[in-house]
């Protein structure tokens, strides 16, 4: 079996986390990749509490197994979201486009794991010396919200700044993935967009299919710098060309995004933000998550071994 320190640090059977999407990444999608091994993450995008409590709920009635709730440091109810998943005693918190430092004592006492999502090797530091317990290092291929640098080049940088495990995302969607994010280092996988497609994620069927659709160059990146989102090609995305070729302030690109990956999430893809990453491309069809993990970690096997015999 493919076990590395990642499985031990987490609690799960596989190195595999599954990202932790706003309004996409639900308790029943959670509850599916943690029964399989992975590790489900929750995401609390700007949901109250309320809202995330029953999605937790909802996991630890369908499995008993580890799985983590992401916190979006941009949320209005970041301070609650923080109570909640120590009240609750999440096993695991990742968070994004933030900073987690000051909530980090609290986090501890709880049992809580840390591990954030960076985009660079001196944030991954700071964390780091902050005493977090693992990191996501997502490249630019990723869907969503997008730093500088693509994955290849991100995660050995980070591998080697840091003496925690690190989690390679952003792009990857299939073992061949999985072999080369180890390659480079990387104790494990975060995957987002292929986990749109399992059987268990609630997005509209539309959404599913605009990700079975999407061809190698469909994953396009709009808004402006330092709020840049990948998303599949759509008539908003097209709306989003025409104010930046007027020079458009932030404020109109804001509310022109403003509740689109929520009308994506209940299906309409032609004026929601699809957000996907560059792998939608590679992702053909719909399956439960466990068949999604199992074919993952053969195809990771089948490569590992394959480049060993290279070496005889």
């Amino acid at each position: 079996m493919l076990r590395t320190p990642l499985c031990d640090l987490l609690g799960i059977t596989y190195p595999i986390i599954q990202g932790g999407m706003a309004w996409v990444a639900t308790g029943e999608l959670a509850a599916a990749v943690s029964a399989a091994g992975g590790l489900g993450i929750i995401g609390a995008g700007s949901a109250p509490p309320e809202v995330v409590r029953r999605e937790i709920r909802k996991v630890r009635e369908q499995t008993d197994r580890p799985f983590g709730v992401n916190i979006y440091y941009l949320s209005p109810y970041v301070e609650e979201l923080v109570d909640l998943v120590c009240e609750e005693k999440v096993p695991v918190v990742t968070t994004g486009a933030g900073n987690p430092g000051k909530h980090l004592p609290r986090f501890k006492e709880a049992g809580v794991k840390v591990v954030p999502v960076v985009a660079s090797v001196a944030l991954a530091r700071r964390l780091e010396r902050l005493g977090v317990d693992a990191l996501v290092a997502e490249g630019m291929e990723c869907g969503g919200h997008i730093g500088e640098i693509a994955t290849m080049p991100l995660v050995p940088q980070i591998v080697d700044a840091v003496h925690i495990p690190v989690i390679a995302a952003g792009g990857i969607a299939d073992g061949r993935g999985l072999a080369a994010a180890l390659a480079l280092g990387a104790a494990g996988i975060q995957m987002g967009t292929r986990f749109i497609c399992a059987t268990e994620c609630t997005v509209h069927a539309n959404y599913k299919e605009a990700v079975l659709k999407a061809g190698d160059r469909d994953a396009v990146v709009t808004g402006m710098a330092g709020h840049h989102v990948r998303v599949l090609k759509n008539k908003l995305t097209r709306q989003f060309e025409e104010l930046s070729a007027r020079g458009a302030s932030w404020e109109e690109m804001d509310r022109l995004g403003t509740g689109k990956l929520r009308a994506a999430v209940e299906g309409d893809v032609e004026y929601g933000s699809v957000m996907a990453g560059q792998s939608a491309a590679m992702v053909r069809e719909i399956k439960p998550a466990a068949a999604i993990i199992a074919e993952i970690m053969a195809e990771a096997a089948e490569v590992i071994a394959r480049l060993g015999s290279l070496t005889r």
